[in-house]
């Protein structure tokens, strides 16, 4: 590879084409930019020899000291720690039954879940031998149903914070406490949940024995890290599961220099200014409603309510009053064009959104540009 080449030139090299990723830092589209700093950091360190178990151990106490924890591990990505999770609950640190997963004879495996908490990536604590009792009925769910679910066999209760999962699910501290009455923990998926950083503590400070964080993302360390704290207990039989040791987390190991990166870039996110972070991103966004407000049919707002809008975005609504191409056409008309932008699908198919974490300004204009292209293109053209 030539070094002198730009970033966007050595990707060019393999025949691979820069996008501008406008949906926020879905890992798809590249999840986030790394920080300088974090990306320095890693650079200095990755010649530097280190053992990884003492490594580990520094490094999961910032990660339990910022998110107000027991204790803390470096994982690989949210996904490695969902596996590492169920393995931490179902096996414990016996390497006896930690040497036998995914299989779980004789072992608790059974992990509580809400219908609607059911997710994509629920299979990683599958992947671990875990097997689901599913309460509610996917809009709603009762105490009632959470209290019959407990078996002899129960491990834990899984939880998943994200955006436009139903709000009706029973909250995190009722759950915790009617978990913990019985001695079973709670283990939390929080991926994509920051900022605000608020959330770095809320999670545990409600109840909960495990939570897992993204290290990319919103933290914007290295986007193949992930940040799991919690019960120290739990934390160890985690991080036992975990590569370097030849366990399930094997094949999930994160490098020297990707936990140097993380510990960097957490510590800087958990420091910075959110209210300025958040004035800069509704400044970018208006630019958007401004550009295209005045288009017919259109609705177009920015939101924010760190609920289901964690960085404030440019929502824009097709109303029953638009006559040009659709939402889905739209988005494929901007991922396919030249060049590729990918915009931000939100919860109804009548909605698309700019999320601006991933955009600089000139990128900003270039949306803006392509959206108006798009979208004031007459139909069947």
């Amino acid at each position: 590879m030539d070094l002198s080449l730009s970033g966007e030139e050595m990707y060019g090299s393999l025949g691979v084409r820069r996008i501008i990723n406008a949906s926020g830092t879905t890992t798809m589209w590249g999840g986030s930019k790394l920080r300088p700093e974090a990306a320095e950091v890693m650079q200095k360190t990755s010649g530097v020899m280190a053992d990884l178990g003492e490594l580990n151990r520094a490094a999961g106490k910032v990660l339990a000291e910022i998110c107000g924890a027991e204790a803390g591990v470096v994982v690989s990505g949210s996904g490695g720690g969902l596996v590492m999770q169920a393995a931490a609950v179902i096996a414990g640190k016996d390497p006896a039954n930690m040497v036998r997963l995914p299989d779980t004879t004789g072992m608790k495996d059974e992990i509580i879940i809400h219908r609607s908490h059911r997710f994509g990536y629920d299979q990683l604590y599958r992947a671990a031998g875990a097997k689901f009792v599913e309460i509610g009925d996917g809009r709603r769910c009762y105490p009632w149903q959470l209290e019959a679910a407990f078996t002899e066999n129960t491990a834990a209760v899984a939880y998943l914070y994200a955006q436009f999962v139903s709000k009706r699910a029973i909250p995190l501290p009722q759950v915790c406490e009617i978990a913990h009455e019985r001695g079973v923990p709670v283990i939390v998926d929080a991926a994509s949940t920051l900022p605000p950083r608020d959330n770095l503590r809320r999670y545990i400070r409600e109840g909960a024995d495990m939570v897992i964080l993204s290290g990319g993302k919103g933290i914007r360390g290295p986007q193949g890290t992930g940040i799991l704290v919690g019960r120290a207990d739990l934390i160890e039989a985690a991080a036992a599961n975990a590569a370097p040791n030849a366990f399930l987390g094997r094949s999930m190991k994160v490098a020297k220099e990707e936990i140097m990166g993380l510990v960097t870039a957490l510590r800087i996110f958990d420091q910075e200014d959110e209210e300025a972070e958040t004035a800069r991103y509704r400044e970018m966004m208006q630019v958007v409603m401004d550009a295209l407000i005045e288009v017919p049919g259109l609705r177009v707002s920015v939101q924010y309510d760190r609920i289901d809008y964690l960085v404030p975005t440019a929502l824009i609504e097709f109303t029953s009053e638009w006559n040009g191409p659709s939402r889905d056409e739209v988005l494929q008309a901007m991922a396919t064009g030249n060049p590729a932008i990918h915009l931000h699908q939100l919860g109804d198919p009548d909605e698309l959104g700019v999320d601006p974490i991933n955009l600089d300004e000139d990128e900003v204009e270039v949306v803006i540009r392509r959206l108006r292209e798009e979208l004031l293109r007459p139909v069947g053209r």
